[in-house]
């Protein structure tokens, strides 16, 4: 049981900015119409499950739930890391992911209020990492 309202807190935090990110995703794709890169379709993997493992977390008052919300995110976080090195131009061509006839990962497709989706993807894993790790530290104290 999460017995520290700063553990619950956090974890609140993390599972919102997980929905937050997931919603975002589907409007771009169902709504906008943007079809989705392989690289896009790898951090989803990751990103949907944190917004529905970390709201059962919630629900159950799990306080352990954090740590799925670490290793979710930390893979995620790294396929998000590649995909901004590709955005970026630091990851060589012959080793991009991306097919000619897909969707690209370095058109301006790619920005939502002139921020590329790579780096939003980044930061969502990197606060969803951070507030999970948070919640576990504040249910040890």
């Amino acid at each position: 049981m999460i017995s520290k309202v700063g553990g619950e807190a956090a974890l609140a935090a993390a599972w919102t900015v997980a929905l937050v990110a997931s919603l975002s995703v589907l409007f771009i794709g169902e709504v906008l119409g943007q079809m989705p890169c392989l690289l896009c379709w790898y951090q989803r993997a990751f990103m949907f499950p944190l917004a529905i493992v970390l709201g059962l977390g919630l629900w159950w008052r799990d306080a352990r739930v954090g740590r799925y919300g670490i290793a979710l995110a930390l893979g995620g976080g790294a396929v998000a890391l590649w995909h901004m090195g590709l955005y970026a131009g630091l990851v060589p061509e012959p080793i991009q992911p991306c097919t000619a006839t897909g969707p690209s990962c370095t058109d301006e497709n790619q920005l939502v209020l002139g921020i590329p989706i790579p780096l939003l993807s980044l930061i969502a894993f990197a606060l969803v990492a951070g507030l999970s790790a948070l919640s576990l530290k504040e249910t040890r104290s």
